[in-house]
């Protein structure tokens, strides 16, 4: 006989916008946002079909590593770049000793980010986030984002008809969120602004303090591409992961091995060569799939997943920075 069909299981309902707004306006009130700001900011709002589409379309979903890159890394970028620095070049050096990062990486992902501030922003965040925070996909996450954008409003830090960013709410040069601008935003030059939209020693110092909070260390690079022997690609079978550490991509990564580990288990260079003889450890990324490109990662490496917790990306930030800055 046919076997019995599975009890169906109920999905909850989603509570009608006007409902799950009102009861958003009670908690973003209890969390201190202003009855004028949430009057001026949520009056009228609705939902934006298109922000769940480009939710469910994002690119480090779709693309492979080399199609993603190879986008990103053109000659025009890298060429605009290496303009950049050279334009900026006190300013680049004044911030990377503030923040102790390296100003090739801060370039990288200003370029990748808004092509250097050439790409606007043209979505008005507030809406695009309330869509996101109602959609049942990540709806915590991006509640606290829009809380975080309304005290931004409340707090005069900007004005919300000003407040235009991408579909997901990243504002300004640096595509920051919300609650990043809250956390990480900087007034470089002391005018009593955090400016990401147009100072750019704001935006520069607010990628470089990103990165520094979150570890970044110039003592060591990013990382490098690799080869494996036969032996290695085995014995790299058998190793664990790194753990639960609320980023996806980091948790994919091996854990940690000395570089004199790797270079005895058979991981070389891309031109065959032994790996650098220093007192590193190191994890190893593959991407798509055994027979994709595969590179081994400093912690530099988790600063940048940290903005942008995908390995396309942040793969993509490190080969940019090394051709930016000529390495």
């Amino acid at each position: 006989p046919a076997p019995a069909p599975a009890e169906a299981t109920a999905t909850p309902a989603r509570p009608d916008f006007n409902l799950w707004l009102t009861d958003f306006r009670r908690e973003a009130a209890q969390r201190g946002v202003s009855q004028a700001t949430l009057d001026l900011a949520l009056t009228g709002i609705e939902l934006v079909p298109r922000i769940l589409e480009r939710d469910r379309n994002q690119a480090e979903f779709k693309l492979t590593f080399k199609e993603y890159s190879s986008r990103v890394i053109t000659a025009d970028t890298v060429e605009r770049g290496r303009v950049m620095v050279r334009r900026h070049g006190p300013l680049l050096e004044q911030v990377a000793q503030r923040y102790g990062v390296q100003p090739r990486f801060i370039m990288a992902i200003w370029g990748i980010e808004t092509r250097f501030g050439q790409v606007k922003g043209t979505m008005p965040v507030i809406p695009a986030l309330a869509t996101l925070a109602y959609d049942a996909r990540r709806p915590a996450f991006f509640r606290n984002e829009l809380i975080a954008a309304l005290t931004m409003v409340d707090r005069r830090f900007i004005d919300l008809g000003s407040m235009m960013g991408s579909w997901a709410g990243a504002m300004g040069q640096p595509q920051f969120i919300p609650s990043s601008y809250l956390a990480y935003a900087q007034d470089f030059d002391g005018d009593g602004r955090r400016d990401i939209w147009a100072n750019e020693g704001d935006i520069l110092a607010s990628i470089a303090n990103y990165l520094s909070k979150h570890g970044w260390t110039t003592a060591e690079t990013w990382g490098r591409e690799v080869r494996l022997s036969p032996a290695a690609r085995a014995k790299v079978a058998t190793l664990g992961r790194s753990g639960r550490s609320g980023c996806g991509a980091i948790d994919q990564m091996t854990v940690e091995q000395p570089l004199a580990v790797w270079q005895e288990m058979g991981v070389r260079r891309t031109d065959g060569g032994d790996l650098p003889i220093r007192g590193l450890s190191a994890s190893l990324v593959r991407v798509d799939g055994e027979d994709g490109d595969t590179f081994l990662v400093y912690r530099n490496y988790q600063s940048i997943l940290r903005y942008n917790c995908a390995h396309l990306y942040g793969l993509t930030v490190g080969l940019l920075a090394d051709r930016v800055g000529d390495r």
